[in-house]
């Protein structure tokens, strides 16, 4: 039997990408997405890609939901070997302007849901000594302006994965995380930023968020700098692939320079490393 992929926010973006790709390399995929009526560009694509998807309702904030997709896709395909963790959304604003019900809600998707469906997929990924793969960003290595809240919870999905990485090891199942930076005609639609009212309510923020803005749509306008779903994709398939995968893996030579102000060990093994020797018997 080909191994079983479970891949979160399959919808748009590098989900959707992620999980044709996994299809089209043999992998049994289950994309997943919180609102199945949001179904068809990923039914589009996979189409045209010739390849088949199983479909399925996971809302990463609904810790019912995600038992009862994990659930049955180990009923009905017989075991769970990867999980890619994808779904969650950004968020730009300043901690003075923004209400604690935002922030929480950030945090609530990006973190949260991420060990919640970590935490359902763990027994089985234990039993077939599988994978989990986690799509973070930069924005969890390098804090960014207007951006407290999401990267505070891509920073927390980092650290979460960092300390797992060791002790899911002793029991057979590796841990990874793909670190973006600007992917093409996302950023837009996922954050769903309303520029002329962000402007309007910044208040004496003004001339940062309208400096802030300017860089960060060049970034996503830049093609040295900003990727596509697919390119992102070919990343998470090589650490769902790789006999040994790097804990931590930039997408592209942007994000590795981009990282590399925070890091000067890009693929994390050093620090994993340590850790794991902390683990050995005497």
């Amino acid at each position: 039997m080909s191994p079983v992929v479970l891949i979160t926010g399959t919808s748009s973006g590098i989900g959707l990408a992620s999980a044709v790709t996994a299809a089209k390399h043999g992998f049994t995929t289950v994309a997943t997405m919180r609102d199945t009526s949001k179904d068809g560009a990923l039914r589009a694509t996979a189409e045209a890609a010739g390849v088949e998807l199983d479909i399925r309702r996971l809302d990463v904030v609904d810790e019912a939901s995600i038992a009862a997709c994990i659930d049955a896709v180990v009923a009905d395909h017989g075991a769970l070997d990867i999980l890619v963790n994808n779904a969650g959304r950004g968020f730009v604003g300043t901690i003075e302007q923004v209400s604690m019900a935002d922030m929480r809600d950030v945090m609530e998707v990006n973190f949260f849901g991420v060990v919640a469906v970590t935490k359902a997929a763990m027994p089985h990924l234990r039993a077939s000594r599988g994978r989990v793969v986690t799509v973070t960003s930069v924005g969890g290595v390098v804090g960014q302006p207007f951006n407290e809240a999401y990267c505070a919870a891509k920073f927390a999905v980092e650290g979460f994965m960092e300390s797992l990485a060791p002790v899911a090891a002793t029991v057979g199942v590796l841990v990874s995380v793909i670190e973006p930076g600007p992917v093409s005609t996302e950023f837009v639609n996922n954050v769903g930023v309303d520029v002329a009212k962000i402007f309007a309510e910044a208040g004496e923020y003004e001339p940062a968020m309208q400096s802030y803005m300017r860089h960060i749509m060049a970034e996503f306008a830049n093609p040295e700098a900003a990727q596509t779903g697919d390119d992102v994709a070919e990343v998470v398939l090589t650490a769902m692939v790789t006999d040994s995968p790097a804990f931590r893996h930039q997408t592209s030579h942007w994000s590795r320079t981009f990282t590399g102000y925070k890091l000067s060990d890009h693929d994390g093994s050093a620090v994993v490393g340590m850790t794991t020797d902390w683990l050995r018997a005497d």
